[in-house]
């Protein structure tokens, strides 16, 4: 049976909560950030501020001399939770099977096997659409397809509004002319390493063989012609059941309070979690410990990651500064829990500028040079210099 999978998105889903609740902001550029803060970022935007050239992450002062006449608006996370959770209830009904974002409006919504009961899969994505609009106020964006792949990127080509179908066996066929930074799982990384061979769209990767890309890519090369060819058995979670994570344990022999010794176990962790990211085409936009006292206490601490990562550099960058957060008493350590969770496909919008483009090239390469060097030859062919007294 050919799956029926349903992505539902409302664009620029921050702002459009705002909107709902106050009118006077449709029309003109919206700009969700923190106030008074002296290093807010964007949190998110509305399509005219985008068009001005604001973006995500982007430091506030830089969007507001992009786009001078924008209203910008704390982010209320209680209200895109709630406005999240109705979304839920309404689509509910339509499947068990539901896949929600967290508090960005989306949904993955399985319908597969269930025409007999609620009809069509589209007429159950109609529906649902004109469910959610009428609830909400919210006029999402719905493609269907059969992979969560395939309908995130047809959802993707009619932002900010707009439907999109994909018949079974026209996979291959509708992602083929498309850029390949449209397809979610394709990092920057990736990007960079095909434009070096003046590869931008989708048929033109695909002409390259299967031993070509494992040249390319290392391990990633199956993975990323799967991807090419719109092949994605990613299943659509139930309805409450826990996100995937990815958690590494370390506990020690003889309990210490040893800094080096500790950033050392803790590189050790953050390169297990990153191959296992890495190895799913995840990224982690969280990063949480968890550290244990000789007398039983417990600290729990976590930082976000913006953009969302699975380098290894970036991710231990991230832990050693939870590890200063949760790491405030001379009490010796026993035990210690790394956790990257919030796992997204990786970010595949490039830097603006060329020298931050360069670097992140510089660094993604490094990365998958490493990952194919283990592979081939053991975890332990390559050993950054801090572990070696781990």
């Amino acid at each position: 049976m050919e799956r029926a999978i349903i992505h539902i998105n409302v664009a620029d889903f921050a702002v459009a909560v705002e909107r709902v609740l106050d009118r006077r902001l449709d029309g003109r550029p919206v700009i969700i950030a923190p106030q008074g803060a002296a290093r807010a970022t964007v949190y998110d935007m509305s399509e005219e501020a985008f068009q001005a050239g604001v973006r995500k992450q982007m430091p506030l002062g830089r969007a507001l001399r992009r786009c001078r006449d924008a209203k910008v608006l704390p982010p209320r996370s209680h209200r895109y939770a709630q406005a999240m959770d109705r979304m839920l209830r309404s689509a509910l009904p339509s499947s068990p099977l539901i896949e929600p974002g967290d508090r960005d409006g989306h949904l993955f919504v399985d319908v597969t096997g269930s025409s007999r009961l609620l009809g069509p899969p589209v007429d159950v994505a109609w529906r649902l659409g004109r469910r959610i609009l009428e609830d909400l106020n919210l006029t999402p964006i719905w493609s269907l397809a059969t992979s969560k792949l395939v309908a995130k990127t047809a959802s993707r080509l009619v932002k900010p509004l707009g439907e999109y179908i994909v018949d079974p066996g026209d996979e291959a066929a509708f992602l083929a002319p498309l850029p390949l930074f449209l397809l979610p799982g394709i990092e920057r990384g990736d990007l960079a390493r095909l434009n070096d061979f003046n590869i931008s769209r989708v048929f033109q990767a695909n002409q390259l063989t299967a031993d070509q890309m494992q040249a390319l890519f290392g391990d990633r090369g199956h993975f990323i012609r799967d991807r090419l060819q719109g092949i994605d058995p990613s299943p659509v979670r139930p309805v409450g059941q826990s996100p995937p994570r990815v958690v590494q344990i370390k506990e020690f022999g003889n309990d210490t309070n040893d800094r080096f010794r500790m950033e050392r176990c803790l590189y050790r962790l953050v390169e297990a979690a990153g191959r296992k990211l890495r190895q799913q085409a995840l990224a982690a936009r969280r990063i949480g410990m968890v550290i244990e006292h000789t007398d039983g206490v417990r600290r729990i601490r976590q930082t976000a990651a913006k953009p969302a990562t699975a380098d290894d550099f970036a991710l231990f960058s991230h832990a050693r500064r939870v590890l200063d957060l949760a790491w405030t008493r001379r009490t010796r350590l026993r035990r210690i829990t790394l956790i990257c969770d919030r796992l997204i496909d990786p970010p595949a919008q490039r830097p603006l500028f060329v020298a931050e483009r360069r670097r992140a090239e510089k660094q993604n390469h490094l990365m998958a040079s490493i990952d194919r060097i283990r592979h081939r030859f053991g975890t332990d062919a390559l050993v950054v210099g801090r572990t070696l007294a781990a």
